[in-house]
């Protein structure tokens, strides 16, 4: 729901039921997928790349017991809650080709893309015989597996899918300003039971240092996007406020649990300027990321 409000009430009036529409949609899809086979492609055993067949349909999923990456915690309730990732994920990229990409098209896309990208990269990068976890990557919450990938894969499909009518030559105002500001502090608070409960197996004291530092990184952001702002346009903005805040929260998501307050303080003040910057670059090079998924997730 804070995805689906802050991108509504960014997109013009006639394409709001689209837009919530289309995350709500999402979310219901990649849930059936994740039952079926999107669970055990992710954290099963299987190759490098791909988790195996041992769990489609959460079959032979312990009812007591944890999954051996987070033993602490009930399997089910790992799995709802990397299923939370698993929907996140392809719902941000819906944000690129807001306004314009046909419905059927965008359900059959979102299915591909989850088990042929987000799948394997979360095995790759989570479980402990995935190629990017044997090569020491950190990622501590998702700032690959989920951020990185919609922000790539959005400015690609914005680009395959093509520009809006009148892209570059008339203004597309966010219809709703409230109803982003709410669904941005959703977002907010729902980040940081994702970085927060992101935490190693017995390591639950990092678990506090993540939503901390989450929320210092998000907090600054907001303010050094809305300075940057202030200073290029000469006066801040409500939209800018509260895109720093989304790009200061997934500047830490990769190091929620690795870095220090100050480190968690430098990721969100230079957040702020950069992705700031990064989302103008559609107007320099014309591709239609309709509502900055490439510039404030990719980066």
């Amino acid at each position: 729901p804070g995805l689906a409000l802050f991108y509504g009430g960014l997109v013009r009036m006639q394409n709001v039921l689209a837009t919530v529409m289309q995350s709500f949609s999402i979310c219901c899809l990649i849930t059936v997928l994740w039952l079926a086979v999107g669970y055990s492609l992710s954290f099963s055993e299987g190759s490098a790349v791909f988790g195996g067949a041992s769990r489609f349909w959460l079959q032979n999923i312990s009812l007591r017991e944890g999954h051996p990456i987070k033993p602490s915690i009930p399997e089910p309730l790992f799995v709802l809650f990397n299923l939370m990732f698993a929907i996140i994920t392809p719902a941000l990229i819906s944000g690129a080709f807001a306004d314009r990409m046909k419905f059927g098209p965008m359900l059959v896309f979102i299915a591909l893309w989850h088990i042929l990208v987000y799948c394997p990269l979360a095995h790759a990068s989570w479980h402990p015989e995935g190629f990017l976890h044997d090569h020491g990557v950190l990622d501590f919450a998702g700032g690959n597996v989920v951020h990185v990938a919609a922000g790539i894969s959005g400015l690609v499909a914005s680009i395959m899918v093509g520009k809006r009518i009148g892209f570059g030559m008339e203004s597309f105002h966010a219809h709703n300003m409230l109803l982003s500001v709410l669904g941005a502090s959703l977002l907010w608070v729902g980040w940081l039971g994702f970085n927060g409960g992101s935490y190693p197996s017995g390591k639950i004291h990092l678990g506090g240092i993540a939503m901390l530092n989450t929320q210092i990184s998000g907090a600054t952001a907001s303010l050094s996007w809305m300075v940057t702002e202030w200073i290029i346009r000469k006066r801040p903005s409500v939209l800018g406020i509260i895109s720093g805040s989304i790009a200061g929260l997934v500047t830490i998501t990769p190091g929620a649990g690795f870095v220090d307050l100050t480190g968690a303080f430098i990721c969100g003040f230079l957040a702020g300027p950069f992705c700031y910057f990064s989302a103008q670059m559609k107007h320099r090079f014309g591709y239609d990321d309709a509502l900055d998924a490439f510039g404030i997730h990719a980066p």
